[in-house]
């Protein structure tokens, strides 16, 4: 892998963000589909972004070729997402295509985004996270940690 550049996640990038939305619920094993991903509610939401609600993510890329990508959403309560704990706190999403995955291309992107998060003057990020995920190590790493309560839910909290 060459130079890896960071760019600002475009709204209307929604096809990267199914790609990685399916990666992501994926991680495991070949679990649901792209038609999962674009159909149920639980996973659709992801796909999206609307920088109107204050949603922003962070794209890698190598190559001309796009390599990872990281994004925070602040969704409603009556639509929340996995790591959702408050409407005010945007959940984050990160994805790294598998060629460039153990090369610091996560980290990066996740340190981008909390660099943005911070100067936009937000108090705290959530994600969730599957058990047995080696991404967990990497959140951990970055300061994120557990939500009390929701420990079996895989869902962290990062405090700025």
């Amino acid at each position: 892998m060459t130079v890896i550049r960071l760019r600002p996640l475009r709204a209307d990038e929604r096809e990267l963000l199914q790609t990685a939305t399916l990666g992501n619920v994926n991680w495991c094993g070949e679990r649901f589909t792209r038609h999962d991903v674009v159909a149920r509610p639980e996973f659709s939401h992801y796909t999206h972004i609307d920088p109107a609600r204050g949603d922003f993510g962070i794209v890698a890329e190598s190559d001309d070729a796009t390599v990872g990508v990281c994004w925070a959403q602040f969704l409603p309560a009556d639509e929340p997402g996995f790591g959702f704990v408050a409407e005010t706190t945007p959940e984050v999403s990160a994805w790294v295509s598998p060629a460039a995955r153990g090369r610091g291309v996560g980290r990066r992107l996740m340190e981008s985004l909390i660099v943005t998060a911070r100067e936009s003057g937000l108090e705290r990020l959530s994600l969730s996270v599957e058990d047995g995920n080696v991404a967990r190590r990497l959140y951990e790493s970055l300061g994120f940690s557990p939500v009390a309560g929701r420990e079996d839910e895989g869902v962290m909290l990062l405090r700025l």
